[in-house]
């Protein structure tokens, strides 16, 4: 069961929501321990922020998402760990989860020149706790984008986006007609990978589990931009490597995204070409990623791994601010659509702590079709 908590200013915890007390409006959904998230989560009440210390600044959130490694994150299982709220951490460590969100400045501290009041911003610091009403940041981790977007869209321009352009970019120079195979296509990054292909003239080969709505969900892919889309029942079938020639027209494939592993991967792998290049970026089946060494051997394969979290870590803000450029830019061109998605608002009411444990539930099982983003209402 979640609790609500406010933590009045001497910091002393009750049992009451922030409603009832002026000095405690702003909120956070946070966890003390690792553990299921719709078990260890709960929503604590602060009081407002100090004025913001130089070269930093205070902002409030306003959208953001639950992405699945947020959930592994909580589990302790990630590699990813996130550091303490100083202004809740009293008598012990809290942590606030979410590792993206879209916020708006609302104060800059001395030193401060490239933010003002109203700017929009995201975050580029891995695990700086987004599931808060408002927070205090370095001005060095966060990044400007315009307020002229989807405010879904800038909220979840940090995570999935990137990944897929980057993966698309950084390890093979495609060329217009090139072929990437991917599996996990419905997943958020591989329909972002579809639409980024499809903006550049590649083509995609999708591979999705077997389901009742499979021809709804093709349709929903192929109207992203995807060309061809199969089933990873079809991948196992012998004869289908023939149906992958004649799509292909004889076509080597050069890239290969995989976020699932397991046998699916293994199978779909055979499929690449010579001198191609495999990126794994997840494991979804909780099994190991196997690849037959005559691969290495005979078509030359390589294989890489691929974490957006050290991407940002090992770029300059100058590189950061260009990615977000030219993602900017396909959003606003059409060539990136907003994720359908549903707002969860937390905002001081007594089922705020049931519906964070249904959420946390369903996106846990992976039973939840949608990207969810959260609103914490000061």
């Amino acid at each position: 069961m979640l609790h609500t908590t406010c933590l009045r200013q001497s910091f002393v915890r009750t049992r009451t929501f922030a409603s009832s007390s002026a000095a405690c409006k702003n909120k956070a959904i946070v966890y003390r321990k690792h553990g299921n998230p719709s078990e260890v989560l709960s929503v604590l009440s602060f009081p407002d922020l100090p004025p913001p210390p130089p070269n930093t600044a205070n902002i409030r959130f306003r959208l953001s998402p639950i992405n699945p490694a947020d959930i592994n994150v909580i589990e302790g299982v990630y590699p990813a760990k996130p550091v303490p709220f100083d202004l809740l951490s009293r008598d012990a460590p809290v942590y606030v989860g979410g590792n993206e969100g879209l916020a708006e400045v609302v104060q800059v501290g001395d030193g401060v020149r490239q933010l003002k009041k109203g700017d929009w911003v995201v975050m580029t610091k891995p695990q700086i706790g987004t599931w808060i009403s408002a927070r205090n940041v370095n001005v060095q981790d966060v990044l400007r984008v315009p307020s002229d977007l989807e405010e879904a869209q800038a909220a979840t321009i940090t995570v999935n986006p990137p990944t897929a352009y980057n993966m698309l970019h950084d390890f093979v120079h495609l060329e217009k007609g090139d072929w990437v195979i991917q599996n996990g296509a419905n997943s958020a990054v591989g329909q972002t990978v579809i639409q980024i292909a499809a903006a550049n003239g590649w083509k995609t080969l999708n591979f999705v589990r077997d389901r009742e709505d499979i021809g709804s969900l093709t349709r929903y892919l192929k109207d992203l931009g995807a060309t061809q889309v199969a089933t990873y029942d079809q991948l196992s079938d012998e004869g289908f490597k023939d149906q992958i020639k004649t799509w292909t027209g004889g076509r080597s494939i050069r890239l290969g995204l995989n976020c699932i592993s397991g046998q699916a991967t293994t199978t779909m792998v055979r499929l690449l070409g010579q001198d191609a290049h495999l990126v794994s970026y997840g494991a979804m089946s909780r099994e190991p990623l196997s690849v037959p060494t005559s691969l290495f051997i005979f078509k030359n394969l390589t294989c890489h791994g691929f974490w957006q979290s050290l991407w940002y870590s090992r770029k300059s803000k100058q590189e950061r601010e260009r990615l977000m450029e030219n993602l900017v830019g396909l959003m606003r061109h059409g060539k990136l659509r907003c994720p359908e998605h549903e707002v969860l608002e937390i905002g001081g009411s007594e089922g705020d702590e049931e519906k964070i444990s249904d959420v946390m539930k369903r996106l846990r099982d992976g039973r939840y079709g949608k990207k969810v983003l959260l609103k914490l209402r000061a």
